[in-house]
């Protein structure tokens, strides 16, 4: 193990206080998985730990994109990586903590993401799906992937667009790159802390404090000025 925890779990189980006395007792650092959290201004909402939660220790991956730009497990990635080698090269402990399950795994796999290039296809297959509709483009991805076709709902636009996208850009269907990827040994080596609730009540009362609390510190306010 190379000194890595990731802590997953449910809303509101506990994973931010777990996460900061870890760090605390392991001579660490806390780096949030947590796909809303690396929003700037979206702080009640993210439910992001406040000064005192995070107990003096340095958290990462947290205000590190604008509102309005997009955010994906990819880029999530690359940003999330180097810190994590940071943290391990000065003999520290990494905390992995958060609720989306893409990303921690993807990080701790190091999983190699199809490229976004800009040239126009992603436009071109937006504008074609706009005309023929979403039908269509999944016909059009089961000629070329039907596993990724057999996977996909109608409905899940964007994924059924990205399947396409990868094809036309690479010549290799997003089921063979995944398999590709999968093959690969992970990037790191971690022991994993899973939270749950054998009794679901305790965490639904949870999650409703939490939302309660949220509204009285101003979530509405917040929601307005994002």
């Amino acid at each position: 193990m190379n000194n890595i925890i990731c802590i997953a779990g449910p809303t509101a189980s506990g994973k931010t206080a777990l996460a900061a006395t870890l760090a605390k007792e392991l001579n660490g650092e806390v780096v949030s998985c947590d796909s809303m959290q690396v929003y700037k201004r979206m702080d009640i909402g993210t439910a992001k730990p406040t000064l005192e939660e995070m107990q003096g220790i340095p958290h990462h991956m947290i205000d590190v994109a604008e509102p309005w730009e997009d955010f994906s497990v990819s880029r999530y990635c690359d940003m999330a990586a180097p810190i994590v080698d940071d943290i391990l090269s000065r003999g520290k402990t990494a905390v992995i903590a958060g609720g989306t399950g893409l990303y921690m795994d993807s990080l701790i796999r190091g999983n190699a993401f199809a490229p976004f290039p800009a040239t126009g296809v992603r436009e071109r297959l937006e504008a074609q799906a706009d005309t023929v509709g979403m039908e269509a483009m999944l016909s059009q991805l089961r000629s070329v992937d039907p596993d990724a076709a057999g996977r996909l709902h109608l409905s899940d636009r964007k994924r059924i667009l990205r399947a396409l996208e990868v094809w036309y850009e690479t010549g290799e269907t997003i089921t063979q790159h995944d398999h590709r990827t999968r093959q690969q040994p992970p990037r790191y080596r971690a022991a994993y802390i899973g939270l749950s609730f054998q009794d679901r009540a305790p965490l639904r009362r949870r999650i409703d404090l939490r939302v309660d609390k949220m509204l009285d510190a101003g979530l509405l306010d917040e929601a307005k000025l994002v």
